[in-house]
């Protein structure tokens, strides 16, 4: 399974950006998906998740109230909307997807390639 993480960039503090993960057809609405992000020198580290079917979402307590994750079955696209960024939010940021059995905070059976986020102060 091939996961295409787009959308990062340079942004002020304050502002946003919206990430987009598409995945291949097929067996997507079975893929429980998630966010991660590595900074620079630092370990990667969980976002956000979404269930399945779209019913739960889990967050680090970090991006809580900022961030949202939503996911479009129809589109085989997940999407992370970040908003009030700020300077440590700064980092590569991955998509991940897994099967069942599933786990809150996704264990990443299959990876993204990254896309690297930028949050000037």
């Amino acid at each position: 399974v091939q996961l295409q993480a787009s959308g990062g960039g340079l942004v002020q503090a304050g502002g946003s950006l919206r990430l987009s993960c598409a995945a291949p057809g097929g067996t997507f609405s079975r893929y429980h998906m998630g966010w991660f992000r590595q900074a620079p020198g630092k370990e990667r580290e969980f976002v956000a998740a979404i269930s399945w079917n779209g019913a739960s979402t889990y967050y680090a307590d970090s991006v809580k109230g900022r961030f949202t994750i939503s996911r479009d079955n129809a589109k085989i696209t997940v999407v992370l909307q970040m908003n009030s960024l700020k300077p440590e939010d700064t980092a590569v940021y991955y998509c991940a997807a897994d099967l069942p059995p599933y786990q809150n905070v996704p264990r990443g059976d299959y990876w993204g390639q990254g896309t690297e986020v930028t949050v000037s102060s």
